[in-house]
């Protein structure tokens, strides 16, 4: 287990290294950082960093709870603290639009609370900030300021709606067995959320595929890009590092091989095999459930969802909520195997 753990962070710092056009920052959990891009109605790009399995020499985690959050600015470097409270306000609001219903918002809440404690519990450094955010960008948790300037005259009546509902689950947490859960977030499915060791190589009991089929009707649900060969060219070798075999684009991919839930685990690229996870940062897609064609002298690249697809979807808990599902419902749904305490 530790061979293969230290083996994933090397796989993890070798991408790091050579993605540098990825649609999104890969996770760095086990450093205690990662990085959350805020939705706008509908959610957009929810991605916090990826849970990582817990590691045989991580350290033991703690089950207490904080009143200050420790996180780092990913823009600047620095290290900054909020109250618990003003980091669930602010992680809300940067990844839910604050007229969504109440239940939504509130999981949302429970989610960030409990994942950002994941963290923490297992960060090598925890004094170096649990979490990377940048709030001057919207994304992962916004301050003060940044709220006053995104919500302009709303600013008082948004404050007041998210404080209120974040005050009714401040002091809740999701665990598993005895630590706080690596309850991660996205935005969209393909229809079924992803298991997490398709994206992140290891599996966690709490982070398996459940159904999330309201995914399938919100906005933007399908979105489609298209490249020239040399822009699709540039992009791969650029980021992957490979070059042409020779064969006309119209042979450069093979038939992906798709994981249960529906999304791309690997596809033929010039004679290689290329994860989907893989591809999906190279060309900054917004899904890993996607289908490349050509054809008019272009690549069309369609993909379903958005984010990684692994535990909660946030449109699927506007969906559950809109049908009267409580957050603790909501939760338990996402997230099985987990046990919401005080």
């Amino acid at each position: 287990m530790k061979k293969a753990f230290l083996l994933l962070c090397a796989v993890l710092l070798v991408l790091g290294s050579v993605l540098p056009l990825a649609g999104y920052r890969l996770a760095e959990t086990v450093w205690g950082r990662g990085a959350a891009a805020p939705p706008s109605p509908p959610p957009e790009s929810a991605e916090p960093a990826a849970p990582e399995p817990v590691p045989d020499s991580a350290p033991a985690p703690s089950t207490a709870d904080a009143e200050t959050f420790l996180l780092t600015n990913a823009a600047t470097g620095e290290v900054f603290s909020l109250s618990r409270r003003d980091y669930l306000i602010g992680a809300v609001a940067a990844e839910m639009p604050v007229s969504w219903p109440d239940e939504a918002l509130k999981a949302q809440a429970i989610a960030a609370h409990s994942y950002l404690l994941y963290c923490r519990d297992h960060s090598a450094q925890p004094e170096q900030g649990w979490l990377s955010v940048d709030p001057a960008r919207r994304q992962g948790c916004l301050t003060e300021p940044v709220l006053r300037s995104y919500w302009g005259t709303a600013y008082d009546a948004n404050y007041a709606r998210l404080s209120a509902l974040v005050d009714q689950v401040t002091t809740k947490v999701l665990y598993y067995e005895d630590a706080p859960a690596g309850t991660s977030y996205f935005a969209i499915s393909n229809g079924r959320t992803e298991a997490s060791e398709n994206v992140w190589g290891a599996p966690l009991p709490y982070l398996v595929p459940v159904d999330s089929a309201t995914d399938q009707t919100a906005e933007n649900f399908t979105y489609t890009i298209t490249l020239t060969a040399d822009q699709m060219q540039a992009a791969l070798t650029e980021t992957l590092g490979l070059a042409p075999d020779g064969t006309p684009p119209e042979r450069w991919f093979g038939q992906p091989t798709l994981t249960a839930s529906g999304y791309v685990a690997s596809i033929p690229l010039w004679g290689q095999s290329v994860t989907g996870p893989t591809l999906r940062r190279s060309l900054g897609l917004r899904s890993t459930c996607f289908s490349i064609e050509w054809g008019d002298g272009n690549f069309t690249v369609t993909t379903q969802g958005y984010g990684h697809g692994v535990g909660l979807s946030q449109w699927g808990a506007k969906a559950l909520a809109e049908q009267g599902a409580s957050c603790q419902e909501i939760l338990a749904h996402y997230f099985p195997h987990t046990e919401l305490r005080e």
